[in-house]
């Protein structure tokens, strides 16, 4: 039998081998430094909580996805109750500047999309990060309890917004 020490040993290394999940979630689901900390948290008290209920079937990024991504959509949604969530609006870009780089281009165009992520509804959110992740459909749609098929249905169209979004912010800028 290990012991409780063991046990939060192998917990804390969990939790250090795989903090680019919790990281990537939580700064998705808020911009404030504050919520940040306060989201991720929750996130690693509901995972050491939820540590006995893991089934070894699954992988256990999957398993950590979900408990992660259900935390932060829980907390989005008590924010959002609360009005204590402040919206981020769209932000004014800079036009470019003709002698600007390619990986200066390319960041504005990754903060955009960031920012347009930010704006998507909570299951379209965690899609989209799970996606960005390059996670299997399967997975996908194993973390979120959802169809492969309605993986790839939902991605197509939030791919489809997004391209839209990209297109009407050029269309501001001209």
């Amino acid at each position: 039998m290990s012991s409780p020490n063991d046990k939060q040993t192998a917990f804390l290394q969990l939790i250090r081998d795989n903090k680019g999940i919790l990281y990537k979630i939580c700064h998705s689901y808020c911009r404030n430094r504050d919520d940040h900390e306060d989201l991720m948290q929750e996130m690693i008290y509901q995972l050491w909580r939820s540590g006995e209920k893991f089934d070894a079937r699954y992988k256990l990024s999957t398993w950590m996805y979900r408990i992660a991504l259900n935390v932060a959509i829980s907390y989005y949604r008590k924010q959002t109750r609360t009005g204590s969530r402040v919206e981020l609006g769209f932000q004014v870009m800079e036009l470019e500047d003709p002698g600007s780089r390619p990986a200066e281009e390319l960041e504005q165009k990754i903060d955009l999309l960031q920012q347009f992520i930010a704006g998507l509804g909570e299951l379209d959110k965690a899609l989209m990060i799970l996606y960005l992740e390059e996670r299997p459909y399967r997975e996908i749609a194993d973390i979120l309890g959802i169809t492969e098929t309605n993986v790839a249905t939902k991605l197509s169209r939030i791919k489809g917004r997004l391209r839209q979004q990209f297109e009407q912010s050029k269309n501001l800028f001209l």
